[in-house]
This record gives structure tokens, C-alpha cells and sequence, in this order.
């Protein structure tokens, strides 16, 4: 299920960041290798669509991104 939100931050340098979603609740971190086109460098406020898949210690991670067009 594709969810939508917007990039609070994005660390070049760590190659992480969090994104927010549009429904509401908590920020959701992503890697870098979580972007459907890495060569892109995701910016605040930017929409993405995104899948959530849980990591290793149960928390809700946002994968799969792919920037939405206005």
C-alpha cells in the first residue's frame, strides 16, 4: 500500500533522513538506498509516495520512495 508524505530532513553526508506522513503520526526514517531514483537528493517539503516495512527492532521504516510531481 502505497502511503504519501513530505522529506522533513535528508543527510547527504549519512545518506538518511525522515519523511512525514500526510495522515499523520510519527516521522519515518529512510536511507538513501530506500529512493526508487538515488540519484536524486531528496529536499524538505519535497512529496513522496513510500511503503513501510518494519526493521529489525519492530520500527516502522519508510522504503520504496519515489518523488511525487506537483
Amino acid at each position: 500500500m502505497t502511503h504519501f508524505g513530505k522529506i522533513r530532513f535528508y543527510d547527504s553526508a549519512k545518506g538518511n533522513g525522515t519523511i512525514s506522513p500526510e495522515q499523520g503520526g510519527d516521522a519515518l526514517p529512510f536511507r538513501k538506498s530506500d529512493l526508487q531514483q538515488q540519484a536524486e537528493v531528496p529536499e524538505a517539503n519535497q512529496r513522496y509516495g513510500y511503503e513501510t516495512q518494519a526493521g529489525d527492532n519492530g520500527k516502522q521504516w519508510a522504503v520504496k520512495l519515489e518523488r511525487q510531481q506537483a
